[in-house]
């Protein structure tokens, strides 16, 4: 397996994992000696406060952080995608030429169209993305992550900005999703009943340390009202430094 000190080396593995991860900025460690691996087709979430690292390590995965200084080994996936809280649709571009972005190869147009679809859009293909919903242009990123079937999907808090009841319907379609198409996902997010739904394993980031790196033994589709679902979210609100609930 090819690693690389200090950057990203993407190999042929259906995996992740990183060794000693270091990042700062400036004086200020954000990441800290972090070790992580995620198997192939296996649903992570991070958890952490503002300013545990979160998004610094989602960002070191994905070789978004040119610049930052750091070391550490990182191996990942070749075809990896990155959906984030904003959709980052192209105002300019309709929704199956938002999807057919970087997408080359035969049938590019139909599997974009089999993507639209699969994310319940299908029809909407000539719409303007000024024409959509904060959902609803989420399922076009998602469309156009999933559209270049990658072994590993990077979510940024990829619905922060919905609505309750549309969060609830996007966790239902990101879990679907993920059963047909199997990457391995790392999920960034504040919302520790999010985590709990959707993810294999929940880790705990503090301060660019990873303190807690739990299983979720909970049977699809999770319920709130299930005992063993509320002492999991009663444990990691604790790790968040959040008090129990009288």
């Amino acid at each position: 397996m090819a690693t690389h000190v200090g950057g990203l080396s993407t190999t042929g593995t259906d995996g992740v994992r990183i060794r000693g991860l270091a990042r700062r900025f400036g004086e200020h460690r954000v990441l800290e000696d972090l070790d992580l691996d995620i198997a192939p087709g296996e649903f992570v979430a991070i958890l952490g406060r503002s300013g545990s690292g979160k998004s610094t390590l989602l960002r070191a995965l994905a070789g978004l952080d040119h610049g930052v200084e750091g070391s550490g080994d990182i191996s990942a996936p070749e075809d990896l995608s990155v959906v984030f809280q904003d959709a980052r649709l192209l105002p300019w571009a309709r929704v199956l030429d938002n999807v057919l972005l970087g997408v080359r190869g035969a049938d590019a147009g139909g599997r974009a169209r089999r993507a639209l679809a699969e994310v319940g859009l299908e029809g909407r293909e000539r719409s303007w993305p000024n024409e959509l919903s904060g959902g609803e242009q989420q399922r076009v990123a998602l469309a156009r992550s999933l559209v270049r079937e990658p072994r590993l999907l990077l979510a940024d808090e990829p619905f922060g900005a919905l609505d309750a009841l549309t969060r609830i319907r996007m966790h239902v379609l990101l879990n679907r999703l993920c059963e047909v198409h199997q990457p391995a996902v790392l999920l960034v997010t504040h919302d520790v009943d999010e985590a709990v739904v959707l993810a294999d394993r929940v880790v705990v980031l503090d301060s660019g340390r990873l303190v807690l790196d739990q299983r979720v033994d909970l049977d699809q589709p999770r319920r709130h009202d299930d005992p063993a679902f509320a002492r999991l979210r009663a444990t990691l609100l604790e790790q968040l430094g959040v008090p129990p609930t009288p």
